[in-house]
Formats: structure tokens, sequence, C-alpha cells
């Protein structure tokens, strides 16, 4: 999913300073409140933002299945522009978020990364019809790149808190490996959610799949820990996502 929010966006990139911190969040460091972690099905909004303008682009549909030993996330995006569903699973343990399966198919590429001893899986790019089996071996704790998103909505959060990430990602054009998330703020405050004033964090974000020049700031209500939207800065562009109610 953290990709398919950098398709548009990709060509318009920025540079920004990555900030150190400790020993990153893994499942082996691993904070999260997971009384949090309820079976739930969400969606929101996608829109892209031009001066005064909200121009909706798509849908995302967002499915938590939760089980005594693994956790199910199943993301599908429909795009007003595309023909096709973007689909993307995530399979953690309960335990620890440690990842199991990443699936990730979309008009573009499909990918599947299973997590054991080695990552293994394939990475087809539809465009070119290139097929890389993918065997990465990895010396560090991760979790899973499209999981972190939601792991940020269950952490210790408070004001000025900040910290990072260690995340697993595949990219045959890019990075590959495991690379960081950075919270770099954390606030307290409130908005106007559909008529209604809402307490959130205000929680802004950088990663290295976008080199951090890509800010996600995520409004995560205080007390159900639910995503009300989430804002993307990209180098001047900017794209909002908001839950359905």
């Amino acid at each position: 999913m953290k990709k398919i929010l950098y398709i548009l966006l990709v060509t318009f990139g920025t540079s920004l300073q990555v900030f150190s911190q400790e020993t990153p969040l893994s499942p082996l460091n691993n904070p999260a409140d997971k009384s949090f972690i309820k079976a739930e099905t969400s969606e929101m909004t996608w829109f892209m933002l031009k001066d005064s303008l909200k121009i909706q682009i798509g849908n995302v549909l967002t499915e938590i299945q939760k089980e005594k030993e693994s956790i199910y996330i199943i993301t599908t995006v429909n795009m007003k522009q595309s023909p096709t569903k973007w689909v993307d699973s995530t399979i953690v343990e309960t335990l620890n978020f440690k990842p199991v399966y990443h699936s990730s198919f979309n008009q573009q590429r499909d990918m599947v990364l299973n997590f054991e001893e080695k990552i293994t899986g394939y990475y087809l790019d539809k465009q070119t019809a290139t097929k890389t089996q993918i065997s990465e071996e990895v010396d560090k704790p991760f979790f899973d790149s499209n999981f972190y998103p939601q792991l940020i909505r269950f952490l210790p959060l408070k004001n000025n808190y900040s910290n990072t990430i260690s995340i697993f990602d595949y990219n045959p054009t890019s990075k590959t490996g495991v690379i960081t998330a950075t919270i770099k703020d954390t606030e307290q405050t409130s908005i106007d959610f559909n008529g209604k004033t809402k307490q959130v964090w205000k929680v802004e974000v950088t990663d290295d799949i976008s080199n951090n020049a890509a800010i996600s700031t995520y409004y995560i209500d205080t007390s159900t820990r639910k995503i009300l939207k989430q804002e993307i800065d990209f180098g001047g562009r900017k794209m909002l996502m908001e839950l359905v109610e």
C-alpha cells in the first residue's frame, strides 16, 4: 500500500533530512498496545489536492482479520482511472507483528514475499514482462513495509513522540532490504471531522521508500486509534485520504 501512495508522485521527489534515532522499533523491540488491534473493515476516500480543489481519484478498502496466531490485512484500491483493482495482502504474527507474507497485485506489477529464514518470492514487471525471483537474506529484525502504517496506530503516542521503525521493502529499481521509517513528531490536537470535533494524535512520518521526500501526516483518533485522515505531501504535490463513516 505504501508504494501505491507514491505511484502518482514518484517523479516529484525532493530530499529531506533523515533524523538519527535510537534502536529502531522491530518485532524484538515492539511497544505497541495490542488491545487496540481489532477485526475491522474501513474505507477511505482518496483525493488529489490542487489549489483549493479536492479531486477524488479513488477509494481504499482495508479489512483486518485478527486470529490467535496471525493478523491478516487486505487492502483493495479502486482508482477512477484504472480498470483493475490494486490488492495488497499482509500477514503478520499476532504476538509481535513479525512478518509472514506479503503480496501486491496491480496493473503495473505483481509481487509475492514469503518471510522465512530467507525472504523468497517473485516480482513480475508487467510493463516489460520481466519476472524476477526473490531470495534475500537479512541480519536484523524488521516489520513488513506494508504493515507499519497500521503499527503507528498502536504505539504509545504522546506529545513530541518520535522514533524510527525498521522495515523491509523490495523494489528492483530502488532500495531493497531493511530500511527505516521515521516518526518525526507527534502532537495531540483536535480536528473537525464530518461536523464533529475529534481529539486526535497528529503524527508526521517519512520513510526511505520515498528517500524521505514524502511526508505522511496521520490524524489518529485518540480513543479508538482509527486513522481519520492521512495527508501526503511529496515535493509540493499533495494527496488526502479521509475515513468514510
